[in-house]
């Protein structure tokens, strides 16, 4: 796997994660009842960016492993994916 690849598919992993994350254990400002002039009561009382944004990196880390060693190991090819034959794997 070229590097650019692996870190693309990090980046897909990081931020499908991100968004998983974030809405976990969330309290808005109207479920507090301490809703802030000028802002939603949907917006978060106290979001933890940097501890979520450490787990997402963690968890896309691993599940990233996982996936690099799949595909270097060439356990999953393209050729188990490629239904309709379109890249000019073995036919069968």
């Amino acid at each position: 796997m070229a590097p650019f690849s692996a870190f693309v598919l990090f980046a897909v992993f990081w931020f499908m994660t991100l968004f998983i994350i974030l809405p976990l254990r969330l309290t808005t400002q109207g479920e507090a009842g301490t809703t802030v002039k000028g802002t939603l009561e949907s917006a978060p009382e106290n979001p933890q960016l940097k501890r979520r944004f450490l787990l997402t990196t963690v968890v896309a880390l691993v599940l990233w492993g996982i996936a690099v060693a799949i595909i270097t190991s060439g356990w999953i090819t393209m050729d188990d994916v490629d239904l309709f034959r379109r890249f000019g794997g073995p036919t069968g």
